[in-house]
């Protein structure tokens, strides 16, 4: 090895221990993501508040259930109470079905997400608007034997409430809103509600980031959260929901468990650097003339072409949209992670929300696929303008 050599290897060296220490050192970025599950001690993880139950509730049995309410609830003879938090749950017609058999048998539902809208308990959620320039939200309990302060949250959230209530069987607990810099109310709603159903009942409330670490942390909320618990049935075993989690942890493979840990990650870097080292300085030495083998032509490209050419001079319009409404649906399940077996507003609002595009024209978009699957035949028009849409959509501007 010369001298060239050796002076371009310190170089090397002394750059990667830099950068490597420059890393190590660096602080590590707050993670805001809605997790919800007990183990993540992020802001937005409920480590804290799942702990916190085994103090609250000593002489209870707390279990974590790891699989659907629809699986679990099939054995009629489970009871408790289920609890459900989480930024967005999505309960299918016969699971729901199964938790209100299961109210019904004298059990409860207690359920804190973001718009909960249930047509079988007449009910249904708004965000709670204000015209003030500036405000703060605040959150209140009305029940005057435990706190009636109200709390506030300084983070952006969706604030709901109800706006439909089915007041011959609901009880409101608690309400939420805005303040304006006078500390006057500009708007009010109620987000916290008792709903009986059979002999148990449903506890429904709409701020989940109440048991979020953040919150809880930031004193004297906590008072807020142990307020709300304090309405779960001490005598029953407590269902704490691990299933319906926006931030359930996964291991998709070996590969995604390296990258997810700062030190494995490195490690993994570093030997890929000394891989190429080695290729590099070794290579030269070692390497012989490799014969040029031309690669197998890909013909998929071409296949691909014939077949859409195949659909095209037939007229297939409607085959032809068909398939880019099923890739479309397939990219909304992948890419944003939203379910597509119902298309409802709340799909609107998530499919939204997660690409970029106003909900007006995720709107339009999914009323001319609607129009499009009620046709037998379309124009070459009606095509170019679903491809049109779908492309808008893809690429928000």
């Amino acid at each position: 090895m010369d001298k060239k050599v050796k002076i371009y290897l310190s170089i090397f060296a002394l750059l990667l221990i830099a950068i490597v220490y420059l890393e190590s050192t660096k602080p590590k970025p707050i993670n805001w993501f809605p997790s919800y599950v007990s183990k993540h001690k992020m802001p937005y993880g409920t480590y804290v508040v799942r702990n916190e139950l085994e103090n609250i509730f000593s002489a209870t049995k707390i279990d974590d259930i790891k699989i659907s309410p629809y699986i679990y609830l099939q054995d009629s003879t489970k009871a408790g109470t289920y609890l459900f938090i989480d930024d967005a749950i999505n309960f299918g017609n016969e699971e729901f079905y199964e938790l209100m058999q299961f109210v019904k048998r004298g059990n409860d539902v207690f359920i804190s997400t973001h718009g909960i809208n249930v047509d079988t308990l007449n009910l249904e959620t708004s965000v709670v608007a204000s015209t003030a320039l500036e405000q703060k939200s605040f959150f209140k309990l009305l029940n005057k034997n435990l706190t009636t302060k109200e709390f506030n949250f300084d983070r952006d959230f969706r604030n709901t409430s109800f706006e439909k209530i089915d007041t011959a069987s609901a009880i409101i607990l608690g309400k939420t809103g805005y303040v304006n810099e006078n500390n006057v109310r500009v708007a009010e709603g109620v987000n916290f509600i008792k709903q009986s159903y059979g002999k148990g009942h449903f506890y429904l409330h709409t701020f989940p980031e109440a048991f979020t670490n953040y919150f809880i942390l930031k004193s004297p909320n906590h008072q807020y959260t142990v307020s709300i618990l304090s309405y779960l049935d001490h005598t029953k075993p407590i269902l704490w929901d691990a299933y319906y989690k926006t931030g359930k942890s996964s291991i998709a493979s070996p590969m995604h468990y390296i990258l997810s840990s700062k030190s494995l990650k490195w490690a993994y870097y570093i030997a890929l650097i000394g891989v190429l080292v080695f290729v590099i300085f070794e290579g030269k030495r070692k390497q012989r003339f490799i014969p040029v083998i031309t690669p197998l032509k890909n013909q998929t490209l071409a296949f691909t072409r014939t077949i859409a050419n195949m659909y095209y001079e037939k007229s297939e319009h409607k085959n032809i949209a068909e398939h880019k409404i099923s890739y479309l649906l397939e990219y909304i399940r992948t890419k944003l992670h939203v379910p597509t077996v119902n298309i409802n507003d709340q799909f609107y609002n998530y499919v939204s929300s997660r690409s970029g595009n106003s909900e007006e024209k995720v709107i339009k978009l999914f009323k001319f696929i609607d129009q499009i699957h009620l046709k037998n035949i379309i124009t070459k028009e009606e095509l170019i303008k679903l491809n049109i849409l779908i492309e808008e959509f893809k690429n928000p501007i």
